[in-house]
């Protein structure tokens, strides 16, 4: 893979000229794929930031990035990315790859959020009729967020806003204009359930009503009037959460901030916890089927899979998935803490699997940072993790290079069977697992420059482990990848 060179200090500076986020825009076409550079926390040491890199498919909490369609034989997918290589602005992007003829379009152009976080990275979602939904995020808020739906089914030429609503406390009908770390998934018959954040306004500070990170979930039957949202966790300082949906059952996996008036803060996350629904919302269990109510506001309570605290450890949620008998599997790195570096090693990545009667809990390899980000491929008796367990261009930093782990025994030992990358000029980020993901475009990433501002190409790799990368100049409306050797 070759680097492009960065250049152009004052578009990093924002100076370059970008279109407006006018929704009379909506629909342009991009000329080629070019990811977000972001980084956050800079740490004034060798390893330069907390985290950073091509975060175009950033960050675990969100999902989906990319949905196959088996109706139209195609996988539709979103990402943050720029105009061109110098600009830090974050635009929201959506694609097409056609797995009849092998191309992939030219990205359109959904909107310009106006930022450089890449937490306002876009997720999207396809209804029974065949729309395709992206729904754009916000860090907070700071910053509003955005629903827009395909005006066709299976296309993206166009788009239009959709003027959301949700019902407040009061049971009255508000915007719904903001939300944060979304998951979001489609049951035909019943419409949408999200998984999000939410920030309360003026409620930030300790002592508030609420954790200033406040996970939650969200129904609609259409995506444009939405409930009220049932808050699942409320310990201490808040919660990060990452899902899956296996036919009607959607799960939850979340971790905690302990309280800052202790000395920790945000910037650390422990224990593992589990909760699920299979009826749209109404009612909630643990995955031994027992009922719970939310929220949850105790550190131990019923949800907890695996207690980390006592031990010192961080716990970073990378992935949820459902084994053959509709069990969940979570996929996690632990470490000794925040900062990036050998000091806070081993960052252990660690299954937990529901065997029916326990939490089987077990290593899986290790990295080289706490947003070293897989996906879990849960297909019958294989199992596969994608993720860059191997150091990269850039080591401590994030990201590395991909591979592919193997499971035949539903995950107590695994084996490397897949270098998918190797000797990359920049590290291989957030690899993510397309819904219902097809064996031609089986999971889809990012590349960056761990230390410094970079440019950032995008790939999908199929289930093989051949990597192809998305065009960053096109003239053709529909034109071929370029597989990577």
């Amino acid at each position: 893979m070759k680097q492009r060179i960065f250049i152009g200090l004052a578009g990093w500076l924002g100076l370059t000229t970008l279109i407006q986020p006018a929704h009379s825009q909506i629909g342009q076409k991009a000329d080629g794929y070019k990811g977000i550079w972001y980084y956050i926390g800079p740490t004034k040491n060798e390893y330069a930031y907390k985290y950073s890199g091509g975060l175009g498919t950033y960050p675990a909490n969100h999902y989906p990035f990319s949905v196959y369609a088996p109706a139209v034989n195609r996988t539709f997918f979103c990402y943050g990315g720029v105009t061109d290589s110098t600009s830090r602005e974050l635009c929201h992007m959506v694609g097409v790859f056609d797995h009849k003829t092998g191309m992939v379009s030219k990205p359109t152009l959904l909107l310009n959020k106006k930022t450089d976080d890449a937490h306002d990275n876009p997720v999207i979602q396809i209804d029974a009729q065949g729309y395709i939904w992206i729904f754009s995020t916000s860090h907070g808020t700071e910053r509003p967020s955005f629903i827009h739906r395909s005006r066709q089914p299976y296309s993206i030429d166009a788009f239009e806003k959709i003027e959301a609503t949700r019902r407040d406390e009061k049971g009255q009908q508000v915007p719904f204009d903001n939300f944060s770390y979304l998951q979001i998934y489609y049951q035909n018959g019943s419409g949408f359930l999200g998984l999000m954040t939410h920030y309360d306004r003026g409620m930030l500070l300790y002592g508030a009503k609420k954790p200033r990170r406040t996970t939650a979930a969200i129904t609609s039957p259409d995506g444009i009037t939405w409930s009220a949202w049932q808050d699942i966790g409320t310990i201490e300082e808040g919660h990060y959460q990452s899902s899956a949906q296996r036919g009607n059952k959607i799960g939850s996996a979340f971790n905690y901030h302990p309280n800052t008036k202790v000395g920790a803060g945000l910037d650390y996350r422990t224990n593992v916890y589990y909760v699920e629904t299979d009826d749209f919302g109404k009612t909630w269990h643990t995955a031994d089927g027992k009922t719970v109510q939310l929220p949850f506001s105790e550190i131990s309570n019923p949800a907890l899979v695996k207690e980390y605290k006592s031990q010192g450890l961080n716990a970073y949620i990378s992935d949820v998935n459902y084994d053959e008998a509709g069990r969940p599997v979570i996929l996690y790195v632990t470490s000794k803490g925040p900062e990036p570096g050998p000091k806070n090693g081993p960052y252990v990545w660690t299954i937990a699997h529901w065997t029916g009667k326990e939490w089987r809990v077990q290593p899986v390899t290790e990295s080289d940072h706490n947003y070293d980000m897989g996906s879990l491929y849960l297909e019958g008796n294989t199992w596969r993790i994608i993720g860059p367990a191997e150091a990269g261009a850039q080591p401590y930093g994030t990201g590395g290079d991909l591979v592919m782990l193997e499971s035949r025994n539903q995950g107590k030992s695994w084996k490397k069977v897949k270098a998918i990358t190797h000797n990359t000029n920049r590290n291989q980020a957030y690899p993510r697992r397309p819904v219902a993901a097809h064996p031609d475009f089986y999971a889809f990433w990012a590349d960056g420059n761990a230390r410094q501002a970079s440019a950032s190409s995008l790939y999908f790799c199929n289930r093989k482990g051949q990597v192809f990368q998305l065009p960053t100049q096109m003239k053709a409306d529909f034109e071929k990848p370029v597989p990577v050797r």
